[in-house]
Formats: structure tokens, C-alpha cells, sequence
């Protein structure tokens, strides 16, 4: 959710303004996930490498957090949105931390859409969390180092109960992934936008899906591959078995 800075900077405007109308396109998706029937939503609100801002920012941010926390969570549930945050949040304050816990008690019954709210998250910190993990397991006997493969250090990376991301949406102008999601968005369609993120709206999003859908995903396979995949094999003639 990148361009808030630079959003408030074009109207002469203090940075935390864009973070606030930023926190407004936050809903604008929520909304637009709920009535398409989107199932998982992950916003990237807050990195490992941000907490390197100026400390009035960070402080600013944190506020806004919590008071988002604070206003949001009763709707959220109402609407039967599940909350999750992601990240290292032994870095927040107590009042935040205790704030995302009841968030996360508080919907965890809900399946209609999955928000994953990233904080003081990073993908590189996410995998090596991951392979500490494993080692750990190793160290005690509990695993021997022969079983690690993907599919052991998938089970432990963030969101493992989630389908892997199919769109990866990135606003603001910048063609980079930022350490989101590293082991996550492997085959992930990317897509991005010089909208800055307090001016993204649903039209914006839907031309993001639509570009998505003109897409073909090969997962390393080949165009033939994935034809002959979906087309129906004809087993009029073909003997039984």
C-alpha cells in the first residue's frame, strides 16, 4: 500500500494525512472483497524496515493503528471477516499488542473473508523464522535434517493455511516487491499501478482482476500442457479397467 507520503506532499500536507486517507482504501477493499467473494485479503501495512522512519512518524502510525484496532473490529466481525496479523509483533507496544490479540479472539470464527494484516512483517525475516523453527525440531530429535523440503518449510512460513496468493497488487509507481511475501508469491501474478494508494478505488481494483484474468498461469508448464489439462478427454471407445 505504497504512495501515502507522496500523496499528502502533492497536496502540501503533513505525511500522517496520507496515512489517514490511506486508511480509507483500506475499506474501499475490504468492501470490494466481501461483495465479489474474495476469500483472502493481505495488506501490507507496516514493514520490518520501517520502524527506520523518523521516530514521529512511527509514533504517529502506532496511534493510528490502534485507534483502527479500536473502531474497526466490530464491523469487521459483523461482517464476518476474520482478522490475522502477521509479523514481529513483540516490537509493538503492550496496548497494540493486546489490541491485535482481541482482534484475532474476536473473529477467529469468521470465514467470509480472511484479512492478514502484515506488521512489522518481512519476507526474509518470515523464512528464516521458518528455518529456525525446523532447526530447532532438528536439534531436539523431533525431525531429522533429511525431512526438510518445501513442503516441511512451507507448513511453517506465515499464512500456511492459506492458499498461496494468485494476485500480488502493488501501488505507488514502484516496480519491486519489498520483501513481501518472498516464499508466498513464487507463482503469484504480479501487477502495478502509479495510483497512489489513498486514490485507489474499486475501479482501479477491478481493472487489476481483469487484467489478472486475461492471464494464463503455467506454473513452469508449458501452453500445450495446461490446454490438454482442461480439455476433456474424450473415453467414449476407451476400454475399462
Amino acid at each position: 500500500m505504497d504512495g501515502n507520503g507522496r500523496w499528502a506532499a502533492r497536496r502540501r500536507r503533513p505525511r500522517m494525512i496520507g496515512h489517514r486517507a490511506g486508511a480509507r482504501a483500506v475499506n474501499v477493499c475490504i468492501d470490494f472483497c466481501l461483495e465479489r467473494g474474495i476469500q483472502a485479503l493481505t495488506l501490507f501495512a507496516f514493514s520490518s524496515e520501517n520502524w527506520g522512519r523518523p521516530a514521529e512518524e512511527v509514533g504517529a502510525l502506532m496511534k493510528l493503528f490502534l485507534n483502527a484496532l479500536e473502531r474497526e473490529v466490530v464491523e469487521l466481525e459483523r461482517r464476518g471477516v476474520r482478522v490475522r496479523f502477521v509479523g514481529e509483533r513483540s516490537r509493538f507496544s503492550g496496548p497494540i499488542q493486546q489490541r491485535m490479540q482481541e482482534a484475532e479472539t474476536r473473529t477467529a470464527h469468521n470465514e467470509r473473508l480472511h484479512l492478514n494484516v502484515a506488521a512489522s512483517y518481512g519476507g526474509r525475516q518470515d523464512i528464516a523464522a521458518a528455518a529456525r523453527s525446523l532447526a530447532e525440531d532438528v536439534a531436539a530429535g523431533r525431525l531429522h535434517p533429511e525431512q526438510i523440503d518445501e513442503t516441511a518449510i512451507g507448513a511453517r512460513i506465515a499464512l500456511a493455511d492459506l492458499p498461496p496468493p494468485d494476485l500480488f497488487i502493488r501501488t505507488g509507481g514502484e516496480l519491486r516487491v519489498s520483501n513481501f511475501l518472498l516464499w508466498q508469491l513464487a507463482y503469484t501474478e504480479l501487477w502495478f499501478t502509479d495510483t497512489l494508494w489513498p486514490d485507489f478505488d474499486a475501479a482501479t481494483l477491478q481493472q487489476a482482476l481483469d487484467d489478472y484474468a486475461a492471464r494464463e498461469r503455467r506454473y513452469g508448464l508449458t501452453a500445450a500442457q495446461i490446454v490438454a489439462r482442461q480439455t476433456p478427454t474424450d473415453t467414449k471407445d476407451a476400454p475399462s479397467a
